[in-house]
């Protein structure tokens, strides 16, 4: 359990084209490779104001 073997990887790829159709599956890995991006842009501007009050804590003593 938990070991996917190649049939079975094989036998789940049938069931996507099966369900979303080979024209729908470029769209949503398209849809989730930009998600992707836009979540390390958001964590990468999430750091980045961390570090700038730091600096500006410094500058002030």
């Amino acid at each position: 359990m938990g070991k996917l073997g190649i049939t079975e990887i094989l036998v789940i790829l049938v069931i996507v084209v099966l369900l979303f159709g080979g024209k729908k599956i470029p769209e949503l890995m398209k849809g989730l490779g930009t998600g992707i991006k836009e979540f390390k842009n958001a964590a990468k501007e999430g750091d980045e104001p961390a570090v700038s009050k730091k600096a500006q804590e410094e500058n002030k003593l």
